[in-house]
């Protein structure tokens, strides 16, 4: 009980730094969480270039929204998950705008051989696009879930859902997922 009241004092006490715009709390805020926000980013684009770009970004809107004012005011992870959902939004809808889809120059020989490589990306892009035709609600499950690692009660917590909720969204989306993939066959 007291580790959790220590948790929660801790994060009062970087939020009063944070707001005070203390130069050694923002970097020690931006050590606890970028692996985080990263991970939660790539999990939602799985481009790691742009994941590193968003995740950047989003600790420059906690700088600016603390210097308007407008920060977190009791949840500092939580808030910078939720702005990286909104960046996620944003980064997804001007892509849909602007299709790329080009083949990057710098892509790492792993010498497993080409057509292993092909399989592996129509196996990642199948999934992605059956990822797309989730709901955004069933996408934020599964990126929290299993992207991210959070619990069942640390998802439902974030998506002010209750744990039976969030595991009957857990079970529809990856039943969406599965109809959306069919059958398919990895070996």
């Amino acid at each position: 009980m007291s580790i959790k009241i220590m948790t929660v004092a801790d994060g009062k006490q970087e939020l009063k730094s944070l707001r005070e715009i203390d130069a050694k709390t923002i970097g020690a805020i931006y050590d606890k969480y970028f692996s985080e926000v990263y991970r939660y980013v790539l999990y939602r684009i799985g481009d790691q270039s742009q994941a590193e770009d968003i995740a950047s970004d989003v600790f420059i809107r906690l700088l600016e929204a603390v210097k308007a004012g407008r920060g977190p005011q009791t949840n500092l992870k939580g808030w910078l998950i939720g702005t990286a959902s909104h960046a996620v939004a944003d980064y997804m809808r001007k892509k849909y705008r602007r299709p790329e889809d080009e083949i990057s120059d710098s892509l790492p020989d792993l010498k497993p051989g080409p057509a292993f490589e092909v399989d592996q990306r129509e196996q990642n892009r199948a999934v992605q696009n059956a990822y797309t035709q989730l709901t955004p609600e069933q996408q934020d499950v599964l990126a929290l879930r299993f992207g991210q690692g959070y619990s069942l009660e640390e998802t439902a917590e974030f998506m002010n859902k209750n744990v039976n909720a969030v595991k009957a969204l857990q079970f529809r989306a990856l039943a969406a997922l599965q109809r959306e993939l069919g059958e398919v066959d990895y070996e």
